[in-house]
């Protein structure tokens, strides 16, 4: 089976992060690579993986880096696919920095963007994406949109039961 989506992490200290993205990919059955590159310490090797994958027919990226959080907009402005970023929390501005970078993307380069540390929200996001054109995705999304629901309903109901104090208390 052909990768579907390809997971960049700019550093091997944000992979535990990115791999929350994989996790929710796996959930799905969604074939992946993650991978390590860097757009300002390993420019051309960013270029070369996201060109392999686009050729060999790869559908999402997703990318996640800190600080000036250059990596989406560099693979965005290369290549036709959709890019999603995922600013990592990281330096004086605890992420806010590669938020902005992330998603102030210009004219023409558009960056999907998720919250900051939110791989989890990219892989669901590339799930999405996917689904477009994948009938058995789309029916696995609905599901676990389906299970959310019900554990929001479940809680709701947990509640009425124990009241505010009692539910805490037993959240601890």
């Amino acid at each position: 089976m052909d990768k579907k989506v390809l997971i960049i992490s700019a550093s091997d200290s944000d992979l535990e992060i990115m791999n929350h993205a994989a996790k929710v990919l796996d959930e799905f059955g969604v074939e992946y690579e993650l991978t390590i590159s860097s757009a300002h310490r390993s420019p051309e090797r960013s270029v070369e993986l996201v060109e392999k994958f686009y050729k060999n027919g790869g559908k999402v990226i997703i990318c996640g880096a800190g600080l000036a959080a250059h990596l989406a907009g560099v693979v965005a402005a290369h290549f036709p696919l959709p890019v999603i970023g995922v600013p990592l929390k990281g330096g004086a501005l605890k992420g806010l920095d590669a938020l902005l970078a992330t998603v102030q993307m210009p004219p023409g380069i558009p960056v999907a963007t998720v919250g900051i540390d939110n791989a989890k929200n990219a892989g669901l996001l590339a799930v999405q994406i996917l689904a477009v054109s994948d009938k058995n995705l789309e029916e696995k999304l609905m599901e676990y949109k389906k299970g959310l629901a019900e554990g929001v309903e479940k809680k709701a109901e947990k509640l009425e039961e124990l009241g505010v104090e009692g539910y805490l208390s037993e959240k601890k």
